[in-house]
């Protein structure tokens, strides 16, 4: 495949282009000016990106089937700022820890809409949840369900739960990022009869008001398949306890794992062609097993903020290997962006400052972690690159930053925000000073 800085454009956020001096632009900014002023590694959020895919998603899927409620996985990047654009947006939020929870409170995101997530909720986490009557529980196991019973009836209160079942169904996806299959620690499953005992005594809790059942099959999903086949089995089973205890399923939750472009050649299916096979099939099971049309819950997280955030590095030393390989090494790696290690993720690249240039080399995008295996972008296709120029790498808005780290003391990035030509830092670089801020004696 002939891969061109064309064809790569429309990986970046939607509003990216190329300005007359040869430099990438997002929203109305040129991220060369933005990397000079910010420094680098820099990471930057195209704000209309982030409010279009939020409306893309509810647009699509509430066409398909109206009573559609779509809440924003977390856990691919929450801060602030963002967190307001998704209350302003309409969203609700699924968080998985009491610090998730506590920036949502942040902003005084609505409590109905949040649910919680998570395999090992902690006491504290669920009092707190409580203590902000958020809207749902996601329970994922027979502690958390005795537990938050008993929690909901010392604040003589009724809380809604919905209940995680495993449905043994394998997404084709990363072993590391899978979660619907048998062998997962989450959620209760359905071949082994654990998922009927969680229903029987979630319906005997006094305090829990069971109102439906969730599942997710991992990340990413690049074919609708696996949801529709795992639909089928859950719906099934609330079929079967409807008969059995009088279940009424008003919530159905399909998780997220909705996945997005990295790569020129990663085809994905566009979000109509998620709404329109999941609510098709949604529609067809229900009607055949005469239940009640439930709200459907859907969590896109990935697929809302990976394409709205890029990540700007700037080239140091160049390493070439004649005939083996030609490694340019930049200023972040690993311990901003893990998931190429982790996960053996790929990514584009351009030269941010050389976006009008032709692409003759293939290198390889290292970097400067004491890691061989921090490595960024591998064969990666370039304009020909020198020392200070300004590399960017799209579809960074997603998983890289909220599993950032400090190793080899390295400072975490700044972020800033991007919208019709001006930016603004949300997060500060880390300076020094921070690395001891905490530490004690």
């Amino acid at each position: 495949m002939n891969i061109t800085n064309a064809s790569k454009l429309p990986l970046f956020p939607l509003t990216a282009k190329v300005n007359g001096q040869g430099h990438v632009c997002v929203g109305g900014c040129d991220v060369v000016d933005l990397a000079k002023e910010f420094g680098t590694p820099l990471y930057l959020f195209d704000e209309f990106t982030l409010r279009h895919k939020c409306r893309e998603f509810k647009a699509e899927f509430t066409t398909c089937y109206p009573d559609t409620m779509v809440i924003y996985a977390a856990k691919a990047f929450l801060h602030r700022a963002l967190a307001t654009i998704l209350k302003e947006e309409g969203l609700g939020l699924d968080v998985v820890s009491g610090g998730e929870l506590s920036i949502a409170h942040c902003v005084d995101f609505p409590a109905a809409q949040v649910y919680f997530h998570g395999n090992n909720k902690t006491p504290e986490e669920l009092q707190l949840a409580l203590d902000w009557e958020i809207g749902r529980f996601v329970v994922d196991n027979f502690y958390e369900l005795g537990l938050l019973d008993g929690l909901a009836k010392a604040k003589r209160r009724s809380q809604d739960i919905l209940l995680r079942l495993t449905p043994g169904v394998d997404p084709h996806t990363h072993e590391y990022t899978t979660t619907g299959t048998l062998d997962s620690k989450f959620g209760f499953p359905l071949a082994t009869g654990q998922a009927e005992e969680a229903v029987k005594q979630a319906m005997s809790a006094s305090n829990l008001d069971l109102v439906g059942f969730h599942f997710h099959l991992g990340s990413p999903i690049l074919e609708t398949t696996p949801y529709e086949v795992a639909m089928e089995l859950i719906l099934s089973f609330a079929a079967r306890m409807r008969q059995k205890f009088g279940l009424q399923l008003s919530e159905f939750s399909i998780g997220g794992g909705f996945a997005v472009q990295y790569t020129v050649d990663y085809k994905v299916p566009d979000v109509a062609d998620y709404a329109q096979a999941i609510t098709a099939k949604l529609n067809k099971i229900i009607s055949q097993m005469g239940l009640s049309f439930p709200r459907l819950i859907i969590e896109p997280g990935r697929a809302i903020v990976g394409q709205a955030g890029i990540a700007l590095y700037k080239v140091g030393a160049i390493k070439e290997i004649p005939g083996i390989r030609k490694y340019v090494c930049v200023d972040g790696g690993m311990s901003d962006n893990i998931r190429p290690a982790l996960y053996t993720a790929r990514y584009e690249a351009m030269v941010a400052n050389k976006a009008s240039s032709p692409e003759h080399d293939v290198v390889t995008i290292a970097g400067k972690l004491c890691e061989s295996g921090d490595i960024l972008v591998r064969d990666a296709n370039l304009a020909s690159v020198s020392p200070g120029d300004i590399i960017a790498i799209p579809v960074c808005g997603a998983y890289c930053l909220p599993m950032a780290s400090n190793y080899n003391a390295l400072l975490k990035p700044a972020i800033a925000m991007v919208n019709n030509g001006t930016a603004h830092l949300i997060r500060r670089r880390e300076t020094y000073q921070d690395l001891t801020y905490l530490d004690a004696g």
